[in-house]
């Protein structure tokens, strides 16, 4: 599995962008997974099901499934926060995993980039960027996309990992 990362401060818009790709990797053939870490207080579950109750009664792990989909929902309880590395061993096998969050991974990263978000650019101080997605021009050597370019950004990331 190849991975691919985006950095970028809330509201820059990696989640639309990541949105925009997806159906131009598949529709390459390519079979493609995510991995977003969210904040901690992230919930899957509804208050008052089964599953719900069952997890919040000391249950490590529960599974839903059923004819159309499955989930595993795993309580840390009070263990340390698992890396990358050992969430993707998790997932079925596939081409490309594109990883939203994670920054301080050391795996290559596409950061998007909105002046009026109010934040300075990520790039210099994070080697593991290899390019911009942005609304404007910035001072960098690293290659730059226009955000919604999303043919060629998905052109540079397939090339960069070798599935091109």
């Amino acid at each position: 599995m190849k991975t691919f990362g985006f950095a970028g401060w809330s509201g820059s818009g990696k989640t639309t962008l990541i949105e925009k790709l997806i159906p131009l990797f598949v529709a390459r053939g390519l079979k493609v997974a995510l991995v977003k870490h969210a904040h901690h207080t992230f919930d899957v579950d509804q208050a008052g099901k089964d599953s719900y109750r069952h997890r919040h009664a000391g249950c490590t792990e529960v599974l839903v499934t059923s004819s159309r989909r499955w989930a595993l929902m795993h309580e840390l309880r009070g263990a340390p926060e698992p890396g990358l590395a050992e969430h993707l061993v998790h997932l079925s096998a596939c081409d490309l995993v594109l990883i939203e969050g994670f920054k301080r991974e050391p795996i290559p990263k596409l950061e998007v980039y909105r002046a009026d978000v109010g934040e300075p650019p990520l790039h210099p101080h994070d080697a593991d960027i290899v390019a911009i997605a942005s609304d404007q021009r910035l001072d960098t050597r690293l290659p730059q996309f226009d955000l919604n370019d999303h043919a060629t950004i998905a052109d540079f990331m397939l090339q960069h990992v070798g599935l091109a």
